[in-house]
């Protein structure tokens, strides 16, 4: 990257980049487990209920409502169809109490957007819109972006919308996150550049080998982001 090549706009990810959001998912299920207990080994019912998980993104796509789901498609078929309502009643207080909780910042974040501020940033998330909306609006960072992104998939088709729509070259824009298979590789494909910022917590299903591209660069914070676009523009 040359100074002649600055970034026309910096995309930010926001679940387990900006924010904490795995760690929810891990603690839900872990109860859900507990709560099928008496039918299979907690590992076993987690694996189950991650298969199913996959299995269902194209029905469901991304968040909560369908890992919700996906927790009463397991139950019912671990216990061949003889869940009691109770613990039905059980598993969706838990998909309603991970749409209720807080939104807790990940450390170096605002100073890191504090860094950033003057750039064209473009929040990128994927997800259920009512639950991404909430997000955002309960994080207080709404402000902080020109504009919001919310995508059913993390797609370069999507990415190239996206950046149709703003006016952006791909070779102009560079996405950070925790996500290779979402937040890297894609945009790193279109000829952007790709910015991993790793979560000890993130989804297997995120998981992807990382490319060989000059275009790929890692971080171990948010707070190392704004030096970063410094180097790489001068």
């Amino acid at each position: 990257m040359t100074a002649m090549t600055a970034f026309d706009a910096i995309g930010l990810d926001a679940d387990d980049t900006l924010w904490e959001n795995e760690s929810f998912f891990r603690l839900t299920e872990a109860e859900f487990c507990a709560l099928l207990g008496d039918h299979a080994d907690p590992q076993m019912i987690a694996d189950r209920l991650d298969r199913t998980e996959r299995a269902n993104l194209a029905r469901y796509g991304y968040g909560i409502k369908g890992f919700m789901l996906s927790m009463v498609q397991t139950a019912i078929e671990l216990t061949d169809g003889r869940i009691e309502g109770h613990r039905i009643a059980r598993i969706l207080d838990l998909g309603q109490e991970m749409l209720a909780h807080p939104v807790t910042l990940l450390p170096g974040v605002e100073a890191a957007l504090d860094a950033l501020a003057g750039r064209r940033l473009i929040l990128v998330t994927k997800g259920d819109l009512m639950d991404q909306e909430r997000k955002i609006a309960a994080s207080g960072l709404a402000d902080r972006f020109d504009a919001v992104e919310i995508l059913a998939d993390k797609t370069p088709e999507a990415y190239a919308r996206v950046l149709f729509s703003h006016g952006l070259r791909p070779e102009g824009f560079a996405m950070a996150g925790n996500s290779m298979r979402s937040d890297v590789i894609p945009v790193i494909e279109l000829g952007g550049t790709g910015i991993f910022i790793p979560h000890g917590m993130t989804w297997a299903h995120e998981h992807a080998d990382a490319p060989d591209s000059p275009r790929l660069h890692e971080l171990t914070s948010m707070a190392a982001l704004p030096d970063l676009l410094a180097r790489l523009e001068a």
